[in-house]
């Protein structure tokens, strides 16, 4: 059995499409369709039910990408690792959310990428998660940071860590508001405090809100900039509360520049995942950085 036919049958089986197959593997939506149907007559068998929007494994179809699939991997990771050595054929391209990926990521891999001929070149790119796992599948990035779980064969994730919110604001917003305030009204106490956030949706004080408090935030935001470090710039300035990850807002509660005005129990969390395309850990430049990210993340926690 031809293995050209074989890579192309599971990278549509992981890719769902055949369209999205065929951009990852450098060729055209008509070879890879007569690729599949060259497999398909030779099997026996169809190997997919064609949809509206992509296509469906048959039970064939799945047994043989389990079948095949470790070893096509297997002989990838053969073929990459003869080329480790030159680090110049070697870029790693990342993408992710801009904050964690600037402050906790690219420092991290930073430290593979010195000129001991084990590294390799580094490209970022940032993005929401709805972006960059688009940009994965289309084959624009190896490594991406998301805050949301893939679904589909395409791509594997990995939990990372998870960051904890804190509820902050300029220390003069908190000089009216104790624990005794907010046990006698509740978040009611903070509505009068003007909101700075990434979007008018207010993603993080409604998800901090209907965590903590199980009540939706009544305010708009007053400030409202897509990037949170300068999220908490505008809280230290006194423009209103804000609820930003603890790793990014340390410094600034550590100086008091911020303070936190509440401290719940049990805290909100969001998890960061590490995606990759199935199959692509056997190249050794990514596997390297997964592995170096997810030992670094271990102290972020």
């Amino acid at each position: 059995m031809d293995l050209a036919l074989l890579r192309t049958f599971v990278t549509v089986h992981r890719a769902g499409s055949f369209t999205r197959a065929a951009a990852l593997l450098g060729l055209s939506q008509p070879a890879v369709t007569s690729q599949i149907r060259t497999l398909e007559r030779q099997l026996g068998r169809p190997l997919f039910l064609r949809q509206p929007r992509g296509v469906t494994p048959t039970t064939i179809g799945d047994e043989l990408a389990h079948k095949a699939a470790p070893h096509l991997d297997a002989l990838v990771e053969i073929a990459e690792s003869g080329l480790e050595e030159d680090s110049s054929l070697r870029t790693l391209h990342l993408a992710g959310p801009p904050e964690f990926t600037a402050e906790r990521a690219l420092p991290a891999l930073t430290e593979l990428t010195g000129g001991d001929g084990q590294g390799f070149a580094l490209r970022a790119s940032f993005g929401t998660a709805e972006e960059v796992l688009e940009g994965l599948a289309a084959g624009h990035h190896d490594l991406a940071i998301s805050t949301v779980r893939p679904r589909g064969a395409l791509l594997s994730a990995t939990a990372l860590c998870d960051e904890e919110h804190v509820l902050v604001a300029a220390p003069r917003w908190a000089e009216h508001i104790d624990s005794g305030t907010f046990r006698r009204t509740g978040p009611s106490v903070l509505e009068h405090i003007p909101v700075v956030e990434v979007h008018e949706s207010l993603p993080f004080v409604a998800r901090y809100w209907a965590s903590v408090f199980d009540y939706r935030p009544v305010a708009p935001g007053t400030v409202v900039v897509p990037d949170l470090r300068a999220v908490l710039a505008c809280a230290a300035a006194g423009a209103g509360l804000a609820v930003l990850p603890r790793y990014l807002c340390t410094g600034a509660l550590e100086r008091g520049d911020v303070v936190a005005l509440h401290e719940p129990t049990v805290p909100p969390l969001r998890t960061y995942f590490l995606v990759v395309r199935t199959g692509t850990l056997a190249m050794p430049h990514i596997a390297r950085a997964h592995e170096w990210l997810e030992r670094a993340a271990t102290g972020w926690c």
